[in-house]
């Protein structure tokens, strides 16, 4: 079953009177009740940043998981507790205004577009989605109907990146040719798909963590709680994971639209897990703060980079464990990940950065190491937008464009060392073997 026809099935929402999202704010405007889907893992962190802001009250909790609902109920004993997000959508739609979706990435678009469905706030963990197609309609239903997104990418609000958009726009290093990105870790799996199955844990809805994926016995330690990152079916890979954090601002800095080609080097495939080392390499057409085109290397996996004369550092530093420099016509900028400055280096030196000259009003703030408060700004604009105080810096007008770039490299990867063709006004590639990536049929459960 394809997205389309899951929606409608899954929308027996149309006999509940909904306000639209504009309309709680009359009502419900000194706070704003928040859906949590998904509160384990990076989802307990997302529900305590959330719960940082005075005026969010924590509404409702959903989990499969019976452990993570328990322990995220025990901070929270006023909210009320699911364990599939459809029902809490369909019994709670007039009692909540912003829906947090935290979940496997595979689960991110059916949650997010049900909510969106009835003209809910959504925010949205990255990578946004789990295929093409659904990054494309989750941005159009938010745009449609003018809704408050935002991706979970709290990097984008912390200091040290804002200052690196701000500096590279500034043309601090000139028009950018190249940008190289890293990550040493390993979110792939190289071995066999598992044989047999073991017994479903109590605590743990097997079927409803499936969701919308393919039926799959379940196995002890393969897919939940951390492993279902490195699977085809589930997630998306180191460049899913961290590439989205480390792609972000190079692709915001530099007003990037989606690539014209990509190829993946990589190992064959095999069917059931990414592969555990990549280099991605992208093609873009050019904007205002670059060359006439943009070369964009990727690099995962142990041992991540390669060595390559554009990544030496000056004195025979070490690279940042994970970054990405940007090369342009007079210099190049390091910016490593996370929180720390990024360096300027100009004839194989490192300058001084007068950040006073290109944000003479400090409209940045100050420089931070502390990562808590940083990590809130992310979630608190998010806040501030519902209230209509704020605009996000992530909404899926942006992180759905960013998403698509880095899942057309994981399907890149299902083609070795084969350049790639993306025709963005069609939506397709001109490898028609690979269109069949974009979307992946829907199961009902």
């Amino acid at each position: 079953m394809k997205r389309r026809d899951f929606l409608k099935n899954t929308a027996v929402l149309s006999s509940i009177t909904l306000l639209p999202s504009s309309a709680w704010a009359m009502t419900q405007n000194d706070t704003l009740r928040t859906a949590h889907i998904g509160v384990g893992g990076m989802g307990m962190e997302d529900l305590k940043s959330f719960a940082s802001h005075p005026d969010v009250v924590v509404t409702a909790l959903c989990d499969v998981d019976a452990n993570a609902l328990a322990k995220a109920k025990e901070m929270f004993p006023k909210a009320k507790v699911y364990a599939d997000y459809r029902k809490l959508l369909e019994e709670m739609g007039n009692e909540i205004d912003a829906v947090v979706v935290s979940t496997p990435d595979h689960t991110h678009a059916p949650a997010s577009m049900m909510a969106m469905e009835m003209d809910k706030a959504v925010y949205c963990q990255k990578p946004l989605t789990h295929h093409v197609t659904e990054a494309r309609a989750m941005r159009k239903m938010a745009e449609d109907k003018k809704l408050v997104t935002q991706m979970g990418i709290q990097v984008h609000s912390f200091y040290d990146y804002k200052l690196a958009t701000l500096l590279i726009q500034s043309g601090i290093i000139g028009k950018v040719h190249t940008v190289r990105a890293w990550s040493p870790k390993n979110w792939g799996f190289d071995g066999p798909e598992p044989e047999g199955s073991d017994p479903e844990p109590e605590h743990l809805d097997w079927n409803l963590w499936l969701g919308t994926s393919a039926k799959r016995p379940y196995k002890e330690g393969v897919y939940h709680p951390g492993n279902w990152r490195k699977l085809l079916d589930y997630g998306c890979g180191t460049l899913g994971d961290m590439g989205v954090h480390i792609f972000d601002t190079p692709y915001n800095a530099l007003a990037l639209d989606v690539p014209r080609t990509i190829k993946n080097k990589c190992r064959k495939p095999t069917g059931f897990g990414f592969p555990e080392h990549n280099i991605v390499t992208y093609k873009f057409p050019g904007t205002q703060y670059t060359a006439k085109s943009l070369k964009w290397i990727w690099y995962d996996g142990a041992g991540a980079p390669k060595d390559h004369k554009d990544l030496r550092l000056p004195n025979g530093e070490a690279l940042p464990d994970q970054g990405a420099m940007f090369m342009g016509e007079k210099g190049r900028l390091l910016l490593p990940h996370f929180m720390q400055l990024p360096r300027l280096i100009v004839d194989g030196r490192y300058q001084k950065i007068d950040i006073s000259k290109y944000d003479p009003a400090g409209k940045l703030g100050a420089p931070t190491k502390d990562y808590g408060p940083e990590a809130n700004k992310h979630y608190h604009e998010f806040v501030e937008a519902c209230f209509g105080k704020k605009d996000c810096s992530a909404p899926f007008s942006y992180s759905a464009r960013l998403t698509e770039t880095i899942l057309l490299g994981v399907i890149a990867g299902r083609f070795p060392n084969k350049t790639l063709h993306w025709d963005s006004e069609k939506a397709e590639f001109k490898e028609k073997e690979a269109n069949q990536y974009l979307d992946s049929e829907y199961r009902m459960f």
